[in-house]
């Protein structure tokens, strides 16, 4: 069977369901590790957390992208984006990569951001870096579909273009029926369309958002 692209699009109603409730247990989780002194890290760790939520955002995709290039990609295929709107950040790979390397991306923001980190936060203490860690971790919901989907898959090509969220398998395998957990099948293509006109793009409601966010934290932080 002829190689084609196959598109599939993040559902991604079910990926915020699903990081609110990862979201959830953590919290949990971590009230009966520190139950009496949790307050103090909502209380001691809100202002912080709220001024540095999208740096740390943009962190995990930086992340991604380290990875994509680590293991093959060329730095020039691949873009940033903030599109809040729909609730993303995104780095876009837009080159066919292997699945190696895309299965390692998607566990790097996980590996970096939020276990590592998040084993520091509580060591030593550093409320910020704990919520952080837990956000960052919720956020990795949509890898972790992806990872689960996508080791299944037996042999393909990985690859991004200019909707920040779809992707694209190149194989030979028909996936066009494949039930794929989170993931909607748009169709398939003999060529894919991927232009790179900015290396970052940021929309507007985002810009709108930060603001809003800095403000808040600032505004904690100092009072």
């Amino acid at each position: 069977m002829k190689k084609k692209y196959y598109l599939f699009q993040m559902k991604t109603d079910i990926l915020n369901i699903l990081s609110l409730v990862i979201m959830f247990i953590l919290i949990v989780l971590l009230y009966f590790m520190y139950s009496k002194s949790i307050m103090n890290i909502f209380t001691d760790g809100f202002s912080l957390t709220f001024i540095l939520m999208i740096p740390y955002f943009a962190l995990h995709e930086i992340f991604h992208s380290i990875a994509y290039v680590v293991y093959g990609a060329n730095f020039k295929n691949i873009t940033y984006g903030a599109h809040l709107e729909k609730g993303v950040f995104c780095c876009l790979c837009k080159q066919n990569i292997t699945k190696k390397n895309i299965l390692i991306s998607l566990l790097y923001p996980f590996i970096f951001l939020g276990l590592i980190t998040l084993i520091i936060g509580i060591v030593f203490n550093i409320y910020p870096l704990i919520l952080l860690s837990i956000m960052n971790i919720s956020g990795c919901t949509g890898d972790f579909i992806m990872f689960y989907d996508l080791v299944r898959i037996k042999n393909f090509e990985f690859s991004e273009f200019d909707d920040p969220i779809s992707f694209a398998l190149y194989t030979n395998e028909d996936l066009s029926k494949s039930k794929l957990l989170g993931l909607k099948f748009l169709g398939e293509t003999n060529k894919l369309e991927r232009t790179i006109n900015k290396k970052i793009e940021i929309s507007k409601t985002t810009i709108i958002y930060c603001i809003i966010f800095l403000i808040i934290g600032l505004i904690n932080y100092f009072l």
